[in-house]
């Protein structure tokens, strides 16, 4: 299994907006995505730092997601402080 994380910095307050339009917009793209397992959105509400972090079944799985960020990336235009970094794991261990 493979992670896929961004480190966001969000703009103060922004926040709510982002976790709805994650849920509402880019959870149902993700989850029609063959081999997607899930995702978690962890944050920080007071300095605006956060992860999102996807699951996926295999590095090619999470290497195509990148098709659909053209459409995605758009949706949060605004609410970062700086542009997200992205990168790629391979889980070793899940409990």
């Amino acid at each position: 299994m493979y992670a896929r994380v961004f480190t966001t910095h969000l703009k103060a307050g922004k926040g709510d907006e982002t976790v709805a339009l994650w849920r509402d917009k880019v959870a149902p793209i993700a989850k029609k995505s063959k081999g997607f397992k899930g995702a978690y959105l962890i944050g920080d509400k007071e300095t605006g730092k956060g992860l999102t972090i996807t699951m996926w079944e295999t590095k090619e799985d999470a290497d195509a997601m990148d098709a659909s960020l053209p459409q995605i990336m758009p949706l949060f235009e605004g609410m970062w402080e700086k542009q997200p970094t992205q990168e790629t794991f391979e889980v070793l261990l899940q409990v």
